[in-house]
């Protein structure tokens, strides 16, 4: 094999279409991992992380990835959809950024987190409210209010 093809996308632009790749280093949830020429199929969700890859040549060349999908076809394929992507020379400036996409992530899950437990706890009170002994039957009453024997509400 000559080489992997690898192709970084985002909903905007073609970031990296480049053939003669020797190696591509990438990272999901289990940990860091690397792809040569030959690997078997693949597909694996990308969080925030740095895509690193290794020219023919030697060139190694960055880039920082907001969340992703890797798949790798016919040993020689390497895709990546992501939501959005910066490249660039400097490896510690972007991982800075990761860091920075992660935090953001991860604050926008704690609200996400907060917002459903307070959406639980409202429908909680609401089932409360509708299932209080002594609620009178009628228009707006609990759908499964006890009723007296003869079928008549109090």
């Amino acid at each position: 094999m000559s080489g992997l093809h690898l192709t970084v996308t985002t909903p905007m632009s073609v970031l990296v279409d480049e053939t003669g790749v020797a190696s591509v280093r990438a990272e999901d949830r289990s940990g860091s991992f690397g792809i040569l020429p030959g690997h078997t199929e693949f597909m694996t969700v990308l969080p925030a992380s740095v895509l690193r890859w290794r020219t023919a040549e030697g060139a190694l060349h960055f880039c920082a990835l907001r969340s992703g999908l890797l798949t790798v076809e016919n040993g020689s394929k390497v895709a990546i959809a992501c939501r959005e992507g910066v490249l660039g020379d400097d490896l510690h400036a972007l991982e800075a950024e990761v860091e920075t996409l992660r935090a953001a992530e991860a604050d926008a899950d704690r609200r996400e987190r907060v917002e459903q437990m307070r959406l639980h706890a409202s429908a909680v009170r609401q089932l409360m409210q509708y299932l209080r002994p002594g609620r009178p039957a009628g228009p707006g009453a609990a759908p499964f209010a006890q009723r007296p024997p003869g079928g008549e509400a109090p």
